[in-house]
């Protein structure tokens, strides 16, 4: 198994594993396509075995207003037939240690069983505009007591709306 910086190449193996990852969505792959569209990729990784791209993560900026205040992770995927086994918790390591993402306010929308394993903590602040009550909203190294919705790039918006986080449905 590699883990490598997304390519040209691996571009349009990353959308199919996002769609077999998400069947019920185009979200996620529609997403990640228009980042690479409009020439911003964000910080992103596979993971590679046997030649297949089994594994995909990417950080995209936070925001507070207009200014950068930290990273969404989003979106993370694995390969169905290589979910459960370690495989995206090793990807998730090896990006937070990397050095664009290891010193900053980090955030995700998403099961909090699964990221508090990785140091991720329920954030009450600030506030996540696709989780009204920050359930499942968590965060690292954040130290924000202020209210404010936080900001997303504008590709989140542009795709439609994302699903909703597992175990909840949307209103």
């Amino acid at each position: 198994m590699k883990i490598q910086k997304v390519t040209e190449e691996t571009r349009v193996k990353v959308y199919a594993l996002l769609r077999r990852a998400f069947p019920d969505s185009d979200y996620e792959a529609e997403l990640v396509q228009k980042f690479h569209e409009n020439g911003k990729p964000p910080y992103e990784w596979v993971c590679i075995h046997t030649g297949r791209v089994i594994a995909y993560l990417a950080f995209t900026h936070a925001y507070h207003g207009p200014e950068i205040c930290g990273l969404h992770l989003a979106p993370m995927a694995v390969m169905p037939d290589f979910q459960r086994q370690g495989v995206g918790s090793e990807l998730l390591r090896f990006a937070l240690r990397q050095e664009a993402i290891k010193n900053q306010p980090l955030f995700v929308l998403g099961a909090p069983g699964f990221y508090a394993k990785f140091g991720f903590e329920p954030c009450s602040m600030p506030i996540c505009p696709f989780d009204k009550d920050n359930k499942h909203f968590l965060s690292m190294r954040n130290e924000t007591t202020s209210p404010f919705t936080i900001g997303y790039e504008a590709e989140f918006k542009t795709v439609g709306q994302p699903p909703a986080p597992k175990g909840k449905k949307r209103r």
